[in-house]
């Protein structure tokens, strides 16, 4: 199996880097909130995911992808929920500076939503479905447990390469909120990303993550 598990971490690796809506999700809310947020939203996306790696170890991927309905009332869900963001940021007001309370507050939402986005995103099931098994060899072991340990490892070089993505955004971010324009239009940017990424959810056919 070792010849299949590099080709894994390459494949793995490619897919991560090339940005998709998750990474996109990272980027707007690193730039919009900062890299704390980022960072937490990326902790919050890895849960979520953790899910669909779960579900793909037991064989519930393959029942949610055997029911169409299913599928799309979960497909829409995220989408409507993503929209729901961005509609909610750009009818946001100015933030003020928060105290550190408020900005607790505020990380520990930007994870719940992260949870939420991957949790609700059945182009995640429909991946791990499709992507963890051609790595999988029957005869050295449970396929339950190789699909479990590929997810994990697939989520934890997410954490990773997301992470980056949600640091240097968020550097730039800071650089950008110093601007006084761009204060005003940063939830704007921010707003539209989310919806873009919620209409993506609702009618794109692609799988990249």
């Amino acid at each position: 199996m070792p010849s299949n598990f590099s080709l894994f971490l390459t494949a793995t690796l490619v897919l991560l880097l090339t940005p998709g809506p998750a990474v996109l999700y990272v980027i707007a809310r690193s730039i919009d909130q900062g890299r704390k947020a980022g960072l937490v939203s990326v902790l919050g996306l890895a849960l979520g995911t953790l899910f669909h790696v779960f579900a793909a170890a037991m064989g519930l991927s393959a029942l949610l992808l055997s029911s169409a309905l299913a599928f799309n009332l979960v497909k829409y869900l995220g989408a409507a929920y993503l929209i729901y963001l961005g509609v909610q940021r750009l009818l946001s007001k100015e933030e003020v500076p928060a105290v550190t309370a408020a900005q607790e507050n505020r990380l520990s939402r930007a994870f719940s939503q992260g949870v939420v986005v991957n949790f609700l995103n059945p182009k995640t099931a429909l991946f791990f479905f499709a992507f963890l098994p051609q790595f999988v060899d029957s005869s050295t072991g449970s396929v339950t447990l190789q699909v479990l340990m590929l997810g994990i490892i697939f989520v934890l070089l997410a954490v990773c390469t997301d992470g980056l993505y949600a640091l240097s955004a968020g550097t730039l971010g800071r650089w950008l909120r110093g601007n006084l324009q761009f204060l005003r239009l940063q939830r704007y940017f921010a707003g539209w990303v989310y919806i873009g990424l919620g209409l993506t959810t609702a009618l794109a056919g692609n799988n990249k993550k």
